[in-house]
């Protein structure tokens, strides 16, 4: 039994846009990940932190989910950026129901189990979103829902998980990283940044959270293990 992370899985199975083109290590990535996945077993618990499927909807997206239920343990799949099949809790769920995916949940205004653990993320925020005007709007919306996400972990010690990186160098998202400290994270996954962008991440402790960054081509394809 046991806990894990990956970011970033950018399927492509029924839509022509692998990542191979962009060569180095994407090159065979799907191949890589199929090894990557292997260590999983029935008993573990995988959180999927964004950008799972370059499906344009739920149907272009059904190969890359059947490919993630081909492998054992629960996956818990939170939004990214490029998620365009993203659509309501409610409408993937039954989507999932209809095809017998039984392995794949939505990590989205709640939180899940994990012993001792409260699973809680979202999408998260990023400065690519104020590319064009900030959207006031949205980007309260995306600390409502991880609000949402951590009361709804209780007194339970808690482990966030989010798409976007809260900070990296020379960037910090502070109501976010405030939310984390609030409620007494313990440990911050994220994903999103690829190839020269990972020199960029921030890892380790600060302000009693310890970040992590488990974007797949950065952990080479292989979840992290975060605990048993």
């Amino acid at each position: 039994m046991a806990l894990y992370a990956l970011g970033d899985t950018h399927l492509s199975l029924a839509v022509n846009k692998p990542m191979d083109v962009f060569g180095g290590a994407w090159s065979g990535y799907v191949e890589k990940l199929r090894e990557g996945l292997s260590v999983l077993t029935s008993q573990d618990t995988l959180v999927l932190c964004g950008d799972i499927s370059w499906g344009m909807s739920l149907e272009q997206a059904e190969r890359d989910f059947a490919f993630l239920e081909s492998y054992p343990g629960r996956k818990l799949i939170l939004k990214g950026n490029h998620d365009y099949w993203w659509n309501t809790a409610s409408k993937m769920e039954r989507f999932w129901a209809e095809r017998g995916f039984q392995s794949l949940h939505v990590l989205h205004n709640n939180c899940y189990e994990y012993g001792p653990y409260a699973l809680c993320g979202t999408r998260g925020w990023f400065y690519e979103e104020d590319e064009g005007g900030h959207n006031d709007k949205v980007f309260r919306r995306e600390l409502i829902r991880l609000e949402a996400s951590l009361k709804a972990a209780g007194e339970r010690k808690k482990l966030c998980f989010l798409h976007y990186p809260p900070r990296y160098h020379g960037y910090l998202c502070a109501e976010i990283i405030a939310l984390l400290e609030q409620y007494g994270v313990e440990q911050c996954f994220y994903g999103h940044l690829h190839g020269g962008s990972h020199r960029l991440a921030i890892e380790g402790p600060s302000g009693g959270v310890d970040y992590h960054l488990v974007a797949a081509d950065y952990l080479q394809f292989r979840p992290y293990r975060i605990c048993d």
